[in-house]
């Protein structure tokens, strides 16, 4: 059988444009290369300056003795012997911030879900109230509402005295180790603006169809709600989870301002963050200090892992769960 031979024409070269592959072409994409690495140099200086620094160096001050004013002393797995054994307060906190943590979140995002359904029915003037209900988000973590919240829930408060005119005598909520995590729980919930519009853009995505077919097939509101909605917006809910979850537990400055930066009454407010700031900064114990940040890393990222473990069972993508 005879072979046929095919003669492959070589590529003729235009005037004024390089080759594909040519040294023209190699000199261009190297040009635009270092002009690439020039422009991102300032982000990759902050990223090891601002960020991997400061992290690698609490690293090595958790195993050290360090006072801000003496050089650190390496001390091993001392810090974290302590953490566990010896500091009856470091449990206290956890213990506070893990309560305040459970109860705050889920309630959070039951109420953001809850506004945001009322919000999907297409109210007049939804990006009004889309703005009011976002601003507790933006001000919540701010020292003017910390401060307001003590006032409003002190001995002479505003609920107080609104409690008075129905002849009930309320309590110094803030002062009373009863009722003090309470009112920080509350403020949590309150800042519900950012969850609900997350929620709310996830309502918009839902095809109308589905509620029309469920509701010739005879499906309520409350059939629709638990078949339809919350089947397809649990990414959206596992997404709120895990950015509620991470924040909740690095809150201070509620805990601070309305403790008086003591997390009293009866450590009733200690926060972990804010017993890890009493420790670096009030008892100059930075090495501490900086274990306390690593296990609170530690248990941050653990938390995390464990949702995105457990979202397969209970997350839906599509067609998939």
């Amino acid at each position: 059988m005879a072979e046929v031979s095919v003669a492959v024409k070589p590529r003729r070269a235009v005037p004024g444009r390089p080759v594909r592959g040519g040294p023209r072409a190699t000199r261009r994409s190297r040009r635009e290369a270092r002009a690439a690495y020039l422009f991102l140099a300032p982000w990759f200086a902050g990223l090891l300056v601002i960020t991997i620094g400061p992290i690698v160096a609490s690293l090595y001050l958790s195993f050290t003795d360090y006072s801000l004013l003496e050089e650190a002393r390496w001390v091993g797995f001392d810090n974290y012997v302590r953490m566990f054994t010896e500091d009856s307060r470091f449990l206290s906190s956890l213990k506070v911030t893990t309560v305040y943590v459970v109860v705050s979140v889920p309630l959070q995002l039951a109420f953001a879900l809850a506004l945001a359904l009322v919000l999907d029915r297409g109210l007049r003037g939804l990006s009004i109230y889309r703005s009011i209900f976002y601003l507790p988000s933006l001000l919540g973590g701010s020292v003017a509402i910390a401060i307001l919240w003590r006032k409003v829930f002190g001995a002479d408060g505003l609920v107080n005295a609104v409690l008075s005119v129905f002849g009930i005598q309320g309590p110094g909520w803030v002062g009373d180790p009863d009722t003090a995590l309470g009112t920080l729980i509350l403020l949590h919930v309150w800042t519900f603006g950012a969850p609900m519009i997350i929620f709310l853009a996830g309502l918009r995505q839902i095809p109308a169809s589905y509620y029309e077919a469920a509701a010739v097939d005879g499906a309520g509101p409350l059939r629709q709600f638990r078949s339809i909605t919350v089947p397809l917006l649990t990414p959206i809910i596992f997404f709120n989870l895990v950015l509620e979850l991470i924040k909740s537990f690095q809150s201070f400055t509620q805990a601070f301002i309305v403790s008086g930066g003591k997390g009293g009454p009866a450590d009733s407010t200690l926060f972990y963050t804010l017993y890890l700031y009493l420790q670096g900064f009030k008892n100059y114990d930075m090495g501490y200090a900086a274990a306390m940040a690593w296990v609170l890393l530690l248990i941050i990222a653990g938390l995390t892992g464990v949702n995105f473990l457990a979202s397969k069972y209970w997350v839906f993508y599509g067609d998939t769960k």
